[in-house]
């Protein structure tokens, strides 16, 4: 029996600033026209029965210079879904995520959400997120009368966001 010896290779360097967190300089980001993806899914069961591209109408990442939290702003203007997103909390997590706890405004009214993103490529004045969101359809409905066509029998929502902030 012969034994071999792999050699190990080092985990690439975490791309961290001085401050040990994965965002760009502090400073006001948005998304430029055309270097975003914003997708709407409906699930019913293990099915997706309708899949939409939502046009985004901005999004604003504001990174403060002092300790508080950075704020992303997320604006959906679609027929199918025109509304809001704020954040209200974002925390790192481990392995380059970000977590972002907000409310989605539809027809006047807020529904909490949690949007998981995880950091593709951060430099000092970029940032490339893609995340998503679940929602549960019968409460989003319940709380802010949002409607999908009558033949689209949904469970829940799938919210696929990718956003280009510089």
């Amino acid at each position: 029996m012969t034994t071999v010896t792999l050699p190990t290779v080092p985990p690439p360097p975490e791309s961290l600033d001085g401050a040990g967190r994965r965002l760009p300089l502090p400073g006001r980001y948005t998304v430029a026209p055309g270097r975003s993806l914003t997708e709407l899914t409906a699930w019913y069961g293990p099915l997706p029965v309708l899949r939409r591209r939502v046009t985004l109408g901005g999004a604003a990442l504001t990174v403060p210079v002092d300790a508080e939290r950075p704020s992303f702003r997320y604006e959906f203007d679609d027929r199918l879904l025109s509304g809001v997103l704020t954040s209200e909390r974002v925390d790192e997590v481990h392995g380059g995520r970000l977590q972002l706890t907000g409310d989605l405004g539809l027809n006047g009214s807020a529904f909490p959400v949690l949007l998981r993103l995880r950091v593709v490529e951060r430099a000092d004045d970029r940032l490339l997120v893609v995340g998503h969101a679940r929602l549960p359809y019968r409460l989003l409905r319940r709380a802010t009368e949002f409607r999908l066509p009558w033949r689209r029998p949904a469970t829940r929502l799938r919210l696929l966001v990718a956003a280009e902030f510089a």
